[in-house]
C-alpha cells in the first residue's frame, strides 16, 4: 500500500501540470487525499459505491470523471478528476495509469524490503535466498556491507524515506529497519572498486547531520561480504560494533567491526569472570576509583603510546611531574605503566570495568 503522503505528492504534481483537481478515495468511498481545498470528496460516497459495483473501469458521474485503479486484479482506489471534458478524461487516464504503476513499484519495494529483513535476521533457508533473489532481480555474487544508523528517535516509514532521500539511495542499495531503534543500509559496493568504508560512513554521517536536528547519530558497520547469503554476517558484526562501541568507544560517532580489537573479546566475557579478574589485579579496588587527575593522566599516557615527553607536553606539566604521578600509581596498584606488560594489564582491566558498569544498566 502506498502512503497517503506519496499519493498526495503525486496528485499535487499532476494538478500543477494539468490544472485539474484530483481526489483519491478507497473502495468504501472514504477520502484519502485531494487537491481541492474545502472540497469534501466523500459527498460522492454513494456514487463511488455504485461505481465500484459496476463493471465499468471509468465513468462520468455528476461533474466528475471516475476511474478504477487496480493492484493486479484487486480494486485498490477510485480516482476522481473534476470535469467532464475529453481533456479531463485523458489526463485522468494518465493519472490513473501513473498511480497504478506506483502501486506496482511500491509492491516490488515492499517485497524486496521483506526479503532483505528476513535475510538480515537469518530467517531464510539457503535455497530460498537464491530463489527469491532471482525473482526480485537482486544480484547474489555481489560485494556488500551493512551500515547501521542509530538516532534517538523511533523509526517509521517516513524516517526511512527521509534517509533514502538524504543518502541518495541507488537502485542497488537497500534502506530498511528490523526494529524501532536503528536504520539499516545494505550498501552495494560492486561499482566501487576503491571503496573506503570509513569515508562512506563519514559521508553518511555528514549528510544526516546536515538534514537532521538530531545531534545523536551513531553509525556502525560490519565487514564486506561477497555473497548475498553472507549479508546477515555483516549485519551481526555491525550490531556488535554498535553495542561494543557504546561501551569502549563512546566518544566516536563511527565504529567499525574491524576496529573493535580486544573490546570484542571482553564483551563476550561472563560478569563473574570479570569481577574475579578485577579483584585479582587490584585486590578489591577498581581503576575507576582513581581521582580525575590520575584518570586523565592514564588516558593521555595510553593515547600517546606510553610516550612520557609527548604526554607531559599535552598535559602541560613537567616531565618529572608525570613521572611522579606514574610512580604514585605504581605504589598503589603494583603496576608500572611504563612497562608494556603492566600497561596492557591496566588497559584491559580498565576496559573490563567499563564493560561491567555498562552491564549494570
Amino acid at each position: 500500500m502506498i502512503s497517503n503522503q506519496i499519493l498526495q505528492n503525486t496528485i499535487d504534481g499532476l494538478k500543477r501540470i494539468s490544472r485539474i483537481n484530483f481526489s483519491i478515495l478507497d473502495t468504501d468511498g472514504k477520502s484519502l487525499v485531494t487537491t481541492t481545498e474545502g472540497h469534501n470528496p466523500e459527498t460522492y460516497e454513494s456514487d463511488v459505491l455504485s461505481f465500484v459495483a459496476s463493471p465499468a473501469d471509468s465513468q462520468v458521474i455528476r461533474d466528475c470523471q471516475f476511474f478504477k485503479i487496480f493492484d493486479e486484479q484487486h480494486l485498490e482506489y477510485v480516482l476522481l478528476a473534476n470535469g467532464e471534458s475529453e481533456e479531463v478524461y485523458m489526463v485522468g487516464k494518465i493519472a490513473a495509469f501513473q498511480i497504478q504503476n506506483l502501486l506496482i513499484a511500491y509492491k516490488e519495494r515492499f517485497d524486496k524490503d521483506n526479503f532483505i529483513k528476513n535475510l538480515l535476521l537469518d530467517n531464510l533457508l539457503l535455497v530460498d535466498i537464491y530463489n527469491r533473489a532471482k525473482k526480485l532481480h537482486i544480484g547474489t555474487k555481489v560485494k556488500r556491507v551493512i551500515f547501521i544508523i542509530e538516532t534517538l528517535y523511533e523509526k517509521d516509514s517516513a524516517a526511512l524515506e527521509n534517509v533514502r532521500n538524504i543518502l541518495g539511495e541507488s537502485q542497488k542499495d537497500f534502506v530498511t529497519a528490523v526494529d524501532e531503534k536503528n536504520i539499516i543500509v545494505v550498501k552495494d559496493l560492486s561499482d566501487d572498486y576503491n571503496y573506503d568504508l570509513d569515508k562512506i560512513a563519514k559521508n553518511m554521517l555528514e549528510a544526516l547531520k546536515l538534514e537532521s536536528s538530531d545531534e545523536y547519530i551513531h553509525i556502525a558497520y560490519g565487514t564486506v561480504v561477497n555473497d548475498i547469503s553472507e549479508v546477515s554476517k555483516s549485519y551481526k558484526e555491525a550490531m556488535l560494533a554498535l553495542d561494543v562501541g557504546k561501551i569502549f568507544f563512546d566518544e566516536k560517532d563511527i565504529v567499525a567491526y574491524s576496529t573493535l580489537g580486544i573490546g570484542r573479546l571482553i564483551y563476550q566475557l561472563p560478569l563473574p569472570l570479570c569481577k574475579m579478574y578485577i579483584k585479582e589485579i587490584f585486590e578489591g579496588k577498581s581503576p575507576d576509583d582513581f581521582d580525575e587527575e590520575t584518570l586523565t593522566t592514564i588516558g593521555k599516557f595510553f593515547e600517546n603510546s606510553l610516550n612520557i615527553s609527548e604526554t607531559s607536553r599535552q598535559l602541560y606539566i613537567h616531565r618529572n611531574t608525570l613521572v611522579y604521578r606514574l610512580d604514585k600509581l605504581q605504589k598503589s596498584t603494583g603496576l608500572d605503566l611504563r612497562v608494556f606488560e603492566d600497561a596492557i594489564t591496566f588497559k584491559i582491566a580498565f576496559m573490563v570495568v567499563k564493560y561491567m558498569k555498562s552491564m549494570e544498566f
